[in-house]
């Protein structure tokens, strides 16, 4: 990932202003709140599910402190680059524009998909993906049929 995140901090998509309000407006209440109590633990729980926070860090404090790189190295795109099924961040963008990854069971074409922590094991090439084991492409199977007419021209 490039060291400087300048236009990701403009998208339109970014969560973080969201989550950093939610947490900033639950640090005004009350500690005894009942409120703060019911949605901070739920903000703590989904924040740790998504692997923004580490199990060690479940206070709002530490959502205040979270990072925009923290934020896109939960992205599919970066997981894929970082488990080695791209050989670059660019291609990693490809191939899950082409549908060549999947989640569990389920195949994403989204590059911003947030991947979970429990899913992360589960990121791989589609069953239905040349890169899966399915038949090969179009391209693949053209020189293939043509080497094959070439090596029976050969034995004759």
């Amino acid at each position: 990932m490039p060291k400087s995140y300048r236009n990701y901090s403009k998208t339109a998509r970014n969560p973080k202003p969201k989550i950093r309000s939610a947490a900033r407006y639950l640090l005004t209440l009350d500690e005894k709140s009942s409120k703060r109590i019911f949605q901070g633990e739920a903000l703590l729980r989904r924040m740790v599910r998504q692997g923004l926070l580490g199990e060690n860090e479940e206070k709002l404090d530490y959502v205040l402190g979270l990072t925009l790189p923290k934020l896109l190295e939960r992205r599919l795109q970066t997981k894929v680059f970082k488990l080695g099924l791209a050989k670059s961040v660019h291609h990693a963008r490809v191939l899950i524009r082409q549908r060549h990854i999947r989640v569990g069971k389920q195949m994403v074409d989204i590059p911003s998909f947030l991947v979970r922590v429990d899913s992360e094991k589960h990121i791989d090439f589609a069953t239905t993906s040349p890169f899966g084991g399915a038949r090969p492409g179009r391209v693949k199977r053209k020189s293939l049929k043509k080497q094959k007419e070439k090596t029976e021209a050969e034995a004759e």
